[in-house]
């Protein structure tokens, strides 16, 4: 019994575990949906900060020039 419920907590832990980058790019993309420009351009600028070598970043980083034009 104990031993499942160690392997519950540690499957509850990983499953907690995403990747950020993406998650706060599709919160960016819904933002833009919204016509929220000014909230979606502080999370490109999130994942560029604290995310560089997210795949995620190239993506935020084209959004945000195109957000600024």
């Amino acid at each position: 019994m104990r031993k499942m419920l160690v392997l519950m907590a540690a499957a509850l832990m990983l499953a907690g575990c995403g990747d950020k980058g993406k998650e706060l790019y599709e919160t960016a993309q819904f933002e833009e949906k919204q016509y929220n420009a000014q909230h979606a351009s502080e999370l490109y600028k999130e994942i560029l900060e604290r995310y560089p070598e997210s795949p995620y970043a190239a993506k935020a980083k084209v959004r945000l020039a195109e957000l600024e034009q």
